[in-house]
């Protein structure tokens, strides 16, 4: 199986986006371009519309990815878990897409014998501990998330402690929208560890807008200059090409 890098975007908001494009519209480009885009949504209390709910799903459901609503206190555990089933199903849609250059178009992991779908699984498990991946990290800013900041700091370390215990080289950046000057700004470059963020945190600012769309936009613009350079630099073309199922 060719190795690569496993790139999700981790978007953690409490609404609906109100400025720029359409978001899901944008998650669906992200994983046209082979990167999985995942949303929690965060709560304070039942204060999330319909609209917002309709907005989450559907951004991970266009982004190949996970979506998940929880209340503040519950941010910590749930970023791992979606971080983690995210990396697995995406694993999943790459061993399926293997299985069917091998066996045909019409062979899934789900038609396999027992034995040899838990054969098939134990690769799984085993490249979700060694491959490399990359997180960029998209915070929402806007006004209702100020209270919710501190715990989402919280959660990242947890985050960067738990993929950190992995074999494999993990990587990440965060950007929050809106920014001082522009709808989204970075506050970490590509790392392996988020303990950075530490410095950072205090000197977010909350309010304005929620550029959901262009977040997003950015986000994978990010990526794809950072791959650009790499294939400059090395000629390095070993990516998955798609994170979706």
């Amino acid at each position: 199986m060719r190795k690569g890098a496993l790139r999700q975007i981790l978007l953690i908001t409490d609404g609906c986006s109100n400025h720029g494009e359409d978001p899901i519209a944008m998650a669906a480009l992200a994983r046209e371009q082979g990167i999985t885009v995942n949303v929690i949504g965060v709560l304070d209390q039942d204060t999330i519309d319909e609209n917002g709910l309709r907005e989450i799903e559907g951004i991970a459901m266009s982004g190949g990815g996970v979506s998940q609503v929880v209340y503040a206190k519950q941010l910590s555990q749930t970023v791992q878990m979606v971080t983690r089933k995210a990396m697995t199903q995406t694993l999943q849609g790459v061993v399926n897409r293997e299985l069917k250059q091998i066996l045909g178009s019409d062979v899934s992991l789900e038609d396999l014998p027992p034995e040899k779908r838990g054969e098939v699984m134990e690769v799984v498990d085993e490249l979700g501990e060694t491959v490399e991946l990359e997180v960029l990290i998209l915070i929402d800013t806007s006004g209702s998330m100020k209270t919710k900041l501190p715990t989402v700091k919280e959660a990242l370390f947890d985050l960067s402690l738990s993929l950190n215990a992995r074999i494999g080289d993990n990587r990440f950046a965060v950007f929050v929208f809106p920014g001082k000057h522009s709808d989204v700004e970075k506050v970490l470059d590509w790392t392996p560890k988020l303990e950075a963020l530490s410095t950072i945190f205090p000197k977010l600012t909350s309010g304005g807008l929620t550029p959901t769309g262009p977040a997003l936009r950015e986000a994978m613009t990010y990526f794809n200059q950072k791959r650009s350079l790499r294939r400059l630099i090395s000629g390095d073309e070993s990516y998955f090409e798609e994170s979706s199922m």
